[in-house]
């Protein structure tokens, strides 16, 4: 039998314990084991040794900051979550933090609605894989030119080479390629991957965006199936866009 007893165990990598402690008190009353530890050296050994439904990581850590903890876990492990907690307003913490591979982030102060949204949209996910979809769903198999997405074996091939995404690079590519040719906009990209809405946080969607054309796209400054729809969002290309 699988040992799911990792679906309800969360990481929280915090040098602040007051902030530790108010969010594991949170996440405790969503049913949530809380293992807690202050600094990054520390939170990457917990992470590689053992399995998580959820690390939630501070960017600014003794020992080893929390940019080269996402950097080391994502070498490793690419299908955790990672969300990211930063005191810092600079945006190139949040965009470096989401391109080294963390599925979401947080900045401090924070609400604790929102931290709680987070964290549902997110263990949702890793249970379940895309919610939105059905088995039957999750069993097939979608060609698009070169690139083939297995979805009932998570896997993404790029001229027969296997390609490595993250878990909401993968939700994000399977709803594209489930519907080639239908345009998004970000907002509702953000409500449909990450599940919530919230002003503000549209740059997330971009930064996922750039990061799944780096790995499927030849060329991607200019895209043959992750396409901007100027004023609207973005689409994936329909299968006579994208033959070669």
């Amino acid at each position: 039998m699988t040992d799911k007893s990792h679906q309800n165990r969360v990481l929280i990598v915090e040098d602040d314990r007051e902030i530790a402690a108010i969010v594991s008190l949170n996440l405790k009353d969503l049913g949530l084991e809380i293992i807690h530890v202050t600094d990054g050296r520390t939170g990457l050994r917990q992470a590689l040794s053992e399995q998580y439904a959820l690390v939630i990581l501070d960017i600014m850590l003794p020992l080893l900051d929390g940019i080269s903890v996402c950097r080391k876990i994502r070498e490793n492990d690419p299908y955790t979550p990672i969300l990211m907690l930063t005191a810092r307003a600079d945006e190139i913490d949040r965009v470096l933090g989401l391109e080294l591979g963390a599925d979401d982030y947080i900045t401090k102060p924070f609400s604790i609605r929102e931290l709680q949204a987070r964290v549902k949209a997110l263990l949702r996910r890793s249970r379940t894989g895309d919610s939105s979809i059905n088995e039957q769903e999750k069993q097939s198999l979608i060609q698009i030119g070169e690139l083939i997405v297995d979805f009932s074996k998570h896997k993404v091939l790029l001229n027969g080479t296997e390609i490595n995404l993250t878990v909401k690079e993968f939700e994000l590519l399977g709803l594209f390629v489930r519907n080639p040719g239908r345009a998004y906009s970000r907002a509702e990209l953000l409500d449909r991957i990450w599940g919530y809405q919230f002003e503000g946080y549209e740059h997330t969607v971009n930064t996922h965006i750039n990061r799944l054309r780096n790995k499927i796209e030849k060329d991607p400054a200019h895209p043959q199936y992750l396409k901007t729809v100027w004023g609207i969002g973005y689409r994936f290309a329909e299968i006579s866009e994208s033959a070669l």
